[in-house]
């Protein structure tokens, strides 16, 4: 039998990282910059980041918090404060020493005016944060204080891929500051909530929430929670982190209330974030062969008018034609907002443009000529369906097209919750659990495994160095079970899930 043909090459099966390369540049999201692990993310990427942080500082809002803004540069000095946290982003810090350019005497450009202290490139915004923080609580009055802001951050990664791991990358980073343990852990727990509901609701990506182990913890955290979703080639993909930082960052910054009682007290912490990985996750998670599939909710475009003409005659009326049927579609409401659609008037031949928003996976594609025209009937594709099968819907009917696409939000969830059960399973031999994550290609995950572990790191790590499977949380959905670990036969008391990750 001969092999299908399709748009993106290679496919899933047969090299699955350049399939996600060849997705990403055929749905023109982003190409690399002249600076090294860095990338421009171009308006159709750009734009799902916007629909993302739309929607999710709507969330994030809903639950009192409120934006502002912090510097980009850090004094090291107040990175020092806090041991475990500069220890652990040490590696990844990008660090500005001078503070001028000067012409030498060869005439190039070379840096001057050592600075008295270096300046860290934000890695993230704990200390710097906190610094205002120590400002601004003085009293119990002033707790809890709710605070988010959007912006970007450098990490100097070694390996690089786009929106998956860059040495530059956007951001959501919540910091919040709190009167009880009780309190600020509740608050890294809801925010956690937040992000369950968001991947879930949004973006049509099932996770598993639960714990971090102790050695997979955020700098400086006491506890730190995750949500873990599962890609196409069976890998985990961390999608988004919240922490409890318990006093550490209060007593390293200096963040003091006096208490009811009259007592001065260090106020207890959290922070949170999700990043532009998530755009990563999008294309991992819903895209096949033919390129971008894209959940309507994130979508920039729900649908696209492409004009069919085969010749000059009668362009006009149906250009006409399909600029009035757009303002039509546009009064029909989708989730509580006009649909958003476009009219694709460019010279090309139909099928050529037809083929480039299946690449960019707008969800729903609306082909017009002069018999649609005048049979007020209009063949529909949608995206998460085969190319070639069309939804006949008459004029009169175009209110359907917004369920249409609850239909395809909620299609896409529920092939993605089907695919991660399918590939998710409980191990108890040693065994098993090896032969489970051999594979011949370095590229496959082999799936989700639940299994007993003994709580000791040094398990841990032999398992990572051996196998590349990591400990990607403690489910908070598992309850507690009598076991052996799946690597000593030791007793323990739950499962952990286990996996190959990005």
């Amino acid at each position: 039998m001969a092999k299908a043909k399709t748009a993106i090459v290679p496919t899933r099966s047969e090299n699955y990282p350049e399939w996600y390369q060849s997705v990403l540049k055929a749905a023109d999201l982003a190409e690399h910059s002249p600076v090294r692990g860095c990338m421009v993310i171009k308006p159709w990427g750009y734009a799902l980041w916007e629909n993302i942080q739309r929607y999710l500082d709507a969330k994030i809002k809903e639950t009192g918090h409120v934006n502002a803004y912090f510097p980009l540069f850090i004094p090291l000095s107040f990175l020092e404060k806090e041991a475990q946290h500069v220890e652990g982003f040490a590696k990844e810090c990008a660090v500005v020493t001078h503070h001028r350019l000067e012409k030498n005497k060869e005439g190039k450009l070379v840096p001057a005016g050592a600075l008295e202290e270096p300046l860290i490139v934000r890695p993230t915004s704990e200390m710097i944060i906190g610094y205002s923080f120590s400002k601004w609580i003085d009293s119990y009055r002033d707790l809890p204080l709710l605070i988010n802001q959007w912006c970007n951050v450098v990490r100097w990664e070694m390996r690089t891929r786009m929106f998956l791991r860059t040495a530059e990358f956007l951001w959501q980073e919540g910091h919040t500051a709190h009167a009880t343990r009780k309190e600020a852990e509740e608050e890294a727990k809801k925010m956690l909530k937040v992000y369950v509901d968001f991947a879930h609701e949004c973006l049509a990506i099932p996770v598993i929430s639960g714990e971090k182990t102790e050695s997979e913890r955020f700098p400086g955290a006491v506890h730190t929670y995750t949500i873990e979703a599962m890609m196409q080639d069976r890998k985990a993909l961390q999608a988004g982190t919240s922490h409890f930082l318990g006093q550490n960052f209060a007593s390293s910054c200096g963040i003091q209330f006096q208490s009811e009682k009259g007592e001065r007290e260090y106020a207890w912490t959290t922070s949170w974030g999700v990043t532009t990985r998530l755009i990563g996750a999008l294309i991992m998670m819903h895209s096949d062969d033919d390129g971008l599939v894209l959940p309507p909710r994130v979508a920039e475009l729900h649908l696209v008018i492409i004009p069919i003409l085969h010749s000059e005659e009668g362009k006009e009326e149906v250009l006409q034609y399909a600029d009035h049927l757009a303002s039509e579609i546009r009064k029909i409401q989708y989730e509580g907002s006009s649909i958003r659609v476009f009219v694709d008037k460019r010279d090309m031949r139909g099928g050529e443009k037809s083929w480039g928003w299946i690449k960019k996976g707008v969800p729903l594609r609306l082909e017009l000529g002069p018999r649609e025209m005048e049979m007020k009937e209009f063949q529909i594709a949608r995206r998460d369906k085969p190319h070639k099968e069309k939804i006949s819907l008459k004029h009169s009917e175009l209110s359907q097209i917004s369920s249409l696409l609850q239909e395809m939000q909620n299609n896409l969830l529920e092939k993605a919750q089907r695919f991660r059960d399918e590939n998710t399973v409980n191990i108890d031999k040693k065994e098993d659990f090896i032969q489970f994550f051999s594979s011949k290609e370095e590229e496959i995950g082999g799936g989700f495994a639940l299994c007993h572990w003994n709580g000791d790191a040094a398990v841990e790590a032999e398992i990572k160095e051996k196998l590349n499977v990591t400990i990607r949380c403690i489910p908070h959905h598992l309850p507690l079970e009598e076991g052996r670990c799946i690597w000593t036969q030791e007793k323990s008391s739950r499962r952990v899930l286990f996996a190959k990750a990005y």
